[in-house]
């Protein structure tokens, strides 16, 4: 079929290079004018995705006229924040018939809206999916065994996706739990950080471990209450992706909570990467949401006390183990 990946970091990149090898007719919208060039002409991506050699008949335009036209199949990956606005404008060349992936991880941070609230909202009667799962982009660029999950309402359409994208390297199982595919695909870079934090400051395994697990309760109780499925939460865009995004060496979240614990300011952390750490912006949405439903998010609030209000990182970590204590399952 013909497929359009909208954003050409390093995940937009990694997806339509899967298409492109799956036999798609396929074209990657590019905001930079350079990577357009190097997709193009060398079939890479030396920007965001270094290293990988791209599939030859991958080809890339900056105009949404061109990547859209007939594509049935459009997968948006930009970064969190830039969804609804390039999702309005990609909007009006977007086929009538075409169903809508969106691999964009995060919560928007006015509206609080789930990734999936936001391309519905701009593209408006096309069937949405979810694409979320523990995957390094590199790694997929490079072929490595993958399983993630395309989360969709609308069953036909999470199949089309499951059917697209799906190669021996890469496996995809279909979900119907949009809103926790969607949380755990998010909160877990929020939970990433605080890991990184965690060793930054100079904590072990023990502490690391206990911030997973209990990182992952905090998910499951947000989500529940939102409408997600607990059980999701036990599945790929749950745990799977929340352990290898916090232990990782490829998780840019975890690596700028490394930094932060280390007494590196959040400006420094940031500085000079190319690449976006969702997990900082979505530290402000989840707790946001956290607060609207009424929920307890402990180490959610550790992570935005460090990161935006100067707590230094190894008293906001000794700080959650002095909490009262509990229960270890909720009642």
């Amino acid at each position: 079929m013909r497929c359009s990946v909208i954003g050409a970091g390093a995940w937009g990149t990694a997806l339509a290079d899967v298409l492109a090898r799956n036999g798609h007719h396929v074209a990657l919208w590019a905001y930079e004018p350079d990577v357009v060039e190097a997709v193009n002409t060398r079939h890479e991506n030396a920007r965001f995705l270094p290293g990988a050699h791209l599939h030859e008949s991958l080809r890339a335009t900056s105009s949404f006229a061109d990547a859209l036209g007939d594509a049935t199949l459009v997968c948006m990956a930009t970064p969190s924040q830039h969804l609804r606005a390039i999702t309005g404008q990609a909007a009006p060349h977007l086929h009538a018939a075409a169903t809508v992936c969106v691999a964009s991880k995060g919560i928007e941070r006015d509206t609080l809206a789930l990734m999936s609230d936001v391309v519905e909202s701009e593209a408006h009667g096309r069937p949405v999916v979810a694409l979320s799962g523990p995957s390094f982009a590199a790694e997929v660029a490079a072929r490595q065994p993958t399983a993630i999950v395309a989360a969709s309402d609308d069953l036909v359409a999470a199949e089309l996706a499951q059917e697209a994208f799906s190669n021996g390297n890469l496996r995809i199982y279909t979900h119907d739990d949009v809103i926790g595919v969607e949380l755990g695909g998010s909160l877990k870079n929020v939970m990433a950080v605080a890991t990184g934090i965690c060793e930054g400051a100079g904590f072990g395994f023990n502490s690391r471990a206990a911030l997973i697990t209990r990182g992952l309760a905090e998910m499951t109780r947000l989500g529940a209450a939102i409408g997600a499925k607990p059980a999701t939460f036990a599945g790929l865009a749950g745990i799977g992706d929340l352990v290898l995004t916090c232990t990782g060496s490829l998780s840019r979240n975890r690596a700028v909570g490394i930094a932060v614990g280390k007494g590196a300011s959040l400006e420094a952390a940031l500085a000079g990467k190319e690449t976006v750490a969702e997990g900082v912006g979505t530290t402000r949405s989840a707790l946001a949401l956290a607060e609207r439903e009424g929920v307890e998010m402990p180490i959610v609030s550790m992570v935005y006390r460090v990161l935006f209000d100067g707590l230094a990182a190894h008293r906001g970590v000794t700080e959650l183990m002095g909490r009262e204590l509990r229960a270890e399952q909720d009642a």
